[in-house]
């Protein structure tokens, strides 16, 4: 059996230059497909709350719900390192409150590690799970949860935030994430950021080259026609492929050619 994706196995890879995969996954039947295709990190991400649940943001999706999806894609990952992403509000108290909520997190899901949105602002809350061997991935840039702040989904790092974003990505590996994501930032920023981390950084709309890359299954699968960021590419067009089939199941019934003798059983 294949060992499982572990956390110094991921700052191997960055030493190594080898890129890390990384795939949001919901579910116990595409943690398993996309295992199969060799992805090292499923991630259980707040996106939950707009590909599946439906809501414009991420910033109604609960803990609970986080724990229901995680536990899921646990059953499905014998080899990826599975991250639960910590939904608004359950990181904006104190380290032990927090705390509490990881706690939750990894028992009653399985999973081996959390993310938190936020880089200077989070560094205490950051170091004290790691303290607590809480292993921890960072998110900073373009961080959804702050979507109203911001004033939408739009990009960071430009200008003179550049220097933010990078004491961000910095202090948060000081405080001891073991990964951190960057999101909507410009290319050359992204680079210099990666040049200057030993711990990985994983890019999503953060140019080529980061340590490695993340996308939204739903958004590599076409299966998801809500917000499409210029930075996605979709590797298939799952969601009218699935129109298509349900369309002649839907002929077939009508027509009575479903089902046919093959789909029964002998008397």
């Amino acid at each position: 059996m294949t060992p499982r994706v572990t956390v110094p196995e991921l700052g191997r890879m960055k030493r190594e230059g080898r890129r890390i995969v990384c795939v949001t996954a919901y579910d116990y039947t595409f943690a398993r497909l996309f295992e199969q295709a060799g992805v090292e990190i499923l991630l259980v991400g707040d996106s939950l709350g707009m590909v599946i649940l439906g809501h414009e943001t991420t910033l109604p999706v609960t803990l609970d719900q986080m724990i229901h999806h995680t536990t899921a894609v646990v059953r499905g990952a014998a080899r990826a390192l599975v991250v639960c992403d910590m939904p608004f509000g359950v990181c904006h108290g104190p380290g032990h409150v927090v705390m509490d909520a990881a706690v939750r997190v990894l028992k009653e899901s399985g999973c081996h590690a959390v993310k938190l949105e936020g880089g200077v602002r989070m560094v205490e809350t950051i170091r004290f799970l790691a303290d607590h061997h809480i292993p921890v991935m960072a998110h900073v840039g373009l961080t959804p949860q702050s979507v109203h702040a911001f004033g939408g989904f739009k990009v960071q790092g430009r200008g003179e935030s550049a220097d933010r974003v990078l004491e961000d990505a910095l202090a948060v590996e000081r405080a001891g994430a073991f990964a951190v994501i960057l999101e909507g930032i410009p290319s050359a920023l992204a680079q210099t950021i990666s040049a200057q981390l030993t711990i990985p950084s994983i890019g999503i709309g953060a140019g080529p080259a980061c340590d490695g890359q993340v996308l939204v299954g739903y958004d590599l699968l076409g299966l998801f026609d809500g917000v499409r960021p210029r930075f996605v590419k979709r590797y298939l067009e799952g969601g009218q492929g699935i129109v298509e089939a349900v369309g002649r199941f839907v002929d077939e019934v009508r027509s009575g050619a479903f089902p046919g003798p093959e789909h029964g059983f002998a008397a």
